[in-house]
């Protein structure tokens, strides 16, 4: 995507599959809200306003995505009765179970740190790409099909090291839970990377 050199079959394949990750985004967020009830503790009502606040800024992000996944040749419908494959469904699995098992801090790990972070880092770069697909018959850009990657390649990309300041003061002083969050991080950025190379290798 980032070097415009990705065929426009595989880009197709990675919007319409990853739509189920941006649409459940703020549901995974908000079972992670619920967690967050015990404000006697360190870093528990600043990861509750941040995460409303966080919730509130997605209600945008599926339109803009639409728009996106629709400058590329989709239909709204093809996305809204999308199954993902196993490879690209697996991360969406990983997320409802971290986010409704798991500690406050193990959810911010999974969701707003891991994935949050790689989708801020690719967005960049394909952002910066995106220009070589403006010529293609099939492809429209223009200012909504950019909306949501402008989005993430610019001011949500704060969004990461805000959430890793919250699992630090969740954390704090309980190594344990140190290590849970560490675990639960490193499994969401292992399951975003299962999803991405299954799409790749569909076409590569």
């Amino acid at each position: 995507m980032a070097n415009g050199k990705l065929s426009l079959a595989c880009f197709r394949l990675a919007l319409l599959n990853f739509y189920p990750l941006v649409a459940h985004f703020p549901s995974y967020m908000a079972l992670a809200l619920s967690k967050a009830t015990d404000f006697t503790q360190p870093g528990v009502t600043e990861s509750r306003d941040w995460l409303i606040q966080n919730i509130k800024i997605e209600e945008r992000h599926l339109n803009w995505y639409r728009d996106w996944a629709v400058g590329f040749g989709l239909t709204v419908d093809e996305l809204d009765r999308v199954t993902p494959p196993v490879e690209m469904n697996a991360v969406n699995h990983f997320l409802w179970n971290m986010n409704y098992r798991s500690s406050l801090a193990e959810c911010l790990a999974a969701t707003n740190l891991a994935i949050e972070w790689a989708t801020g880092d690719w967005s960049i770069q394909v952002y910066k790409g995106i220009n070589a697909y403006i010529d293609h018959p099939e492809v429209n850009i223009n200012k909504r099909s950019l909306a949501w990657l402008r989005a993430h390649a610019h001011y949500d990309d704060l969004h990461p090291y805000e959430a890793m300041e919250l699992i630090k003061r969740l954390c704090d002083h309980q190594p344990e839970l140190q290590t849970k969050a560490f675990k639960a991080a490193r499994e969401g950025l292992e399951y975003y990377e299962l999803a991405l190379d299954y799409c790749y290798k569909q076409h590569a």
